[in-house]
């Protein structure tokens, strides 16, 4: 089994090493450019049923058709409308697809997607003259675009490690409530049931300094976090990190509501979201590259999977907790003001407590053990730090001595939504390291 593992990862990694047409531009180079082009100024913030958000569209398609990919739009997309109040908004998706090569897997797919609009324009009125603000949205979602376009281009490098078939979209009209994404897990794609994956990616541009990526999949789902982790291990990136339910708004949750497995990557909001910062330059495109790489080993090991995952799972789970009091629970970024210890985030708790107080075992010392303990814990509406549990184990020393660190935790200042305050759920890294020598 190692044996065929290694080959496996070997081979694939030969695949998307090999010379194409784009072999004069590194990754980094072709991820910039397409958050340039999709961010460009003449786009105008491509507003969803704007001028700009087709343009966007189309040029998703051309890379695509380019690529390889074997295009189930035209050009003009998959259009749908949205009624408005006194108008209709007209948007459309892109889709392309790259089949897989067991005939036995092939019509179950694995969907790749992101948004393409974003908030358009602002016109102001300032000393009596029109002032016009742009949105570029370069994070949000050129970033997710970029990575979707690379991710195409290697798979259409690496097709023939593709059991299940890959399908790439381009989901219109994302702002207004994740239109293209209903439509298309709805009205337009007739075989939602034989969906192995969906992967959302969502502003994948700029993951905060000493943290990885985030994930969220609707609901605790441990077969997820299983196959996140190896892919991680095997490709040598450091797995996502679980950042609860159904915390963050994006596209993967009109799949969720089909109860297709779903995930959604990103890197979170900074202070430059849904701003006229939101730029080009401002992205981190080494990390988005690795993101690009572990993205494409996860969907091609999504694709050869011999039994798809059961989202069943994932659900009951959900509604277990919510029957133990959890629906009133919430995700850090999903509150109005997040919870703060010592007037400071989840990274001060880290560094002025945890790490303060942390002691490494004795046993894990001699025997040389090692690793990154994911913990998770509710700040209560009072403050107080309850439901300690470990989230993702290294060795039973190491998590019982966060567990004893975490648990003594002083009150915090509670979070507050809409005025209220309300429990949050955190999940965080405590890092156990032994210096070489």
């Amino acid at each position: 089994m190692k044996n065929r593992k290694f080959l496996f990862c070997s081979l694939l990694l030969l695949l998307l090493a090999m010379p194409s047409g784009f072999a004069q531009e590194s990754v980094e180079d072709r991820l910039k450019k397409h958050v340039e082009a999709l961010a460009a100024e003449h786009l105008q913030g491509r507003k969803a049923g704007s001028e700009g958000e087709r343009l966007a569209a189309e040029y998703v398609f051309d890379c695509l058709h380019s690529y390889g990919v074997e295009m189930l739009t035209p050009r003009t997309g998959q259009d749908f409308s949205i009624a408005l109040p006194g108008d209709t908004l007209y948007s459309q998706n892109i889709v392309g697809i790259l089949e897989g090569s067991d005939p036995a897997l092939r019509n179950q797919y694995v969907v790749v997607g992101a948004n393409l609009d974003h908030l358009g324009v602002n016109v102001l009125r300032r000393n009596g003259r029109e002032e016009k603000q742009v949105f570029p949205g370069a994070d949000n979602n050129a970033s997710g675009l970029s990575v979707l376009l690379e991710m195409a281009q290697q798979l259409s490098q690496a097709k023939l490690l593709l059991r299940r078939s890959v399908i790439f979209v381009a989901f219109g009209a994302s702002e207004q409530g994740q239109a293209g994404a209903w439509y298309f897990a709805n009205r337009a794609f007739s075989q939602i049931d034989s969906v192995a994956l969906m992967l959302d990616l969502h502003q994948v541009g700029r993951p905060q300094q000493g943290y990885q990526y985030a994930y969220y999949t609707g609901g605790p789902f441990q077969e997820m976090e299983a196959l996140l982790t190896r892919v991680g291990d095997d490709f040598g990136f450091p797995a996502p990190v679980w950042e609860g339910g159904l915390a963050l708004t994006s596209d993967y949750l009109a799949f969720y509501e089909r109860r297709v497995p779903s995930l959604v990557l990103t890197s979170g909001r900074t202070l430059e979201t849904g701003t006229m910062r939101d730029l080009p330059k401002t992205l981190d495109y080494v990390a988005m590259e690795g993101l690009c790489g572990y993205a494409t080993s996860l969907v091609v090991e999504a694709s050869r999977m011999e039994e798809p995952m059961q989202m069943e799972q994932a659900v009951m789970e959900q509604e277990a907790g919510k029957m133990a009091g959890e629906e009133d629970l919430y995700g850090p970024k999903d509150v109005d003001k997040a919870p703060q210890f010592f007037h400071g985030d989840e990274r001060r708790f880290l560094e002025q407590w945890v790490y303060n107080y942390l002691r490494y075992p004795d046993y894990a010392v001699s025997k040389g053990i090692s690793g990154t303990v994911m913990v998770s814990f509710v700040v209560e509406a009072n403050g107080e730090v309850t439901h300690v549990e470990i989230a993702r184990s290294v060795h039973e020393t190491l998590d019982q001595e966060v567990i004893r660190v975490v648990s003594a935790s002083p009150k915090w200042k509670p979070g507050q939504l809409s005025g209220r305050k309300v429990r949050v759920k955190y999940t965080i890294p405590v890092e156990f390291r032994l210096e070489k020598r």
